[in-house]
């Protein structure tokens, strides 16, 4: 199966638990934060990722239960790319979603955009010492 064509299929399979985070992610882009859900990276698919702030968020169900060290490896790998990933498990969202929000706009705020959130490109010699 083609990577954007998984993708696609698995953001038509969500959790529950992804399924809510991912209506409360959605919320965040009034605030300057977008975030994209079943992201393909280096062979990789991330449950939610913020590209400007190099976050991904992984909501962890009972799949993960014996994957401790192949998420160890893909969070080094990811983490040598710049991101940064935090994991929730289900119960989590489930029962503490303003917690994890809160948690995640820490985070988002503390974190320095890769590009500007909005606008367009600095003018052209914009910062530029003078010679």
């Amino acid at each position: 199966m083609a990577i954007i064509a998984k993708a696609r299929a698995m953001r038509k399979t969500m959790s529950p638990p992804e399924a809510r985070l991912w209506v409360a992610l959605r919320r965040l882009r009034a605030q300057g934060f977008h975030f994209r859900r079943q992201h393909p990276l280096r062979g990789y698919y991330l449950d939610f990722v913020c590209i400007d702030r190099r976050l991904i968020v992984e909501v962890d169900g009972s799949s993960h239960e014996n994957r401790g060290e192949w998420d160890r490896r893909r969070d080094a790998a990811l983490a040598g790319e710049g991101f940064v990933t935090l994991r929730y498990d289900n119960a989590s969202v489930r029962d503490n979603l303003d917690g994890v929000i809160g948690h995640l706009l820490e985070r988002l705020r503390a974190a320095v955009p890769t590009r500007p959130l909005r606008g367009h490109p600095p003018p052209e010699g914009e910062g530029e010492a003078d010679g």
